[in-house]
């Protein structure tokens, strides 16, 4: 029956074709259609979806910019002793709103239309990954520190709560919001979702998810830390390569920006705590600190 038609008084059914061994349709008389091969063992891995460099680029430039105004909008507007609250709505809408706009653009200018273009894609399967990945940045930020303090590399802080009232529930409220919420999400899809799409058009993945994790630790460098920068746009790149692994991997941004979260809320909450003021430890402040990302 393996190698033959079956003969015509054969029922209806499916039989191996005797040509390719597939499955093919006997109708009791004829063969009908053509074979069908059998489903592969393994199933094929879909590409990473890429975006044009400019878009890459031009994500750059507007969070560059963003940032840096935002910075000098918040420092001009300190004189009128505001409540915190309000600089910390100002200084996201100024840091973080080009950012979503040019997200905007390129959706609709190089994508489909549809958030997935940018990576914004969600399954629940992600509250699962979401962890893993986030527990997976932490062993890297314990490695990275370990190394950069081995080699007695300035490391400042990110985390500087002196001062600001942390007390206060609307200020505590505003900052987790910004923190956990808005800064996960927005850098997401900038560095994960647009920028490392940008570097898969012109660069295999290695390099595009090293490269994009390299500028994420840049992207948090501050003039005022000094070479304490060295040490933290380190620790802060190889979180950025992890974020950049796992979004590569699932093809969408859903278990980056729940790490992320979590990172921040951790960081976060040792800051509020006051964790941080009894640490000694130049590792474990590194480790402690490895960041509001």
């Amino acid at each position: 029956m393996s190698a033959l038609p079956p003969p015509s008084s054969a029922p209806a059914g499916w039989y191996p074709d005797p040509y390719t061994g597939w499955q093919r349709y006997f109708d009791g008389r004829v063969w009908v259609g053509d074979p069908v091969p059998p489903p592969p063992l393994l199933e094929t891995r879909p590409e990473h979806p890429d975006l044009p460099m400019v878009a890459a680029i031009g994500a750059l430039i507007v969070l560059t910019a963003s940032l840096v105004v935002g910075k000098v909008v918040v420092d001009e507007l300190v004189g009128y002793e505001w409540p915190l609250l309000v600089y910390i709505v100002v200084a996201a809408i100024v840091s973080y709103g080009p950012s979503i706009a040019w997200a905007v653009t390129v959706r609709r200018r190089w994508g489909d239309g549809k958030w997935s273009s940018v990576g914004w894609s969600f399954r629940w399967s992600d509250l699962g990954w979401g962890p893993l990945t986030w527990l997976t940045a932490v062993v890297c930020e314990a490695v990275v520190a370990a190394i950069i303090l081995a080699l007695d590399v300035p490391f400042s802080s990110n985390v500087d709560l002196e001062g600001s009232g942390s007390t206060d529930r609307t200020y505590v409220v505003a900052l987790l919001v910004a923190a956990v919420i808005a800064a996960p999400i927005v850098e997401e899809v900038v560095f994960r979702g647009i920028v490392m799409r940008g570097f898969l058009s012109r660069m295999p993945a290695g390099p595009a998810i090293a490269l994009q994790g390299l500028l994420f630790g840049a992207a948090h460098f501050d003039p005022i830390r000094g070479v304490g920068n060295t040490g933290l746009v380190a620790v802060l790149a190889g979180v950025g390569i992890v974020l950049g692994g796992a979004a590569f991997l699932v093809r969408r941004i859903g278990p980056a920006v729940i790490a992320h979260a979590i990172l921040n809320a951790v960081a976060l909450a040792l800051a509020l705590s006051g964790v941080f003021d009894d640490v000694e430890s130049p590792f474990e402040m590194a480790l402690l600190v490895a960041s509001l990302a």
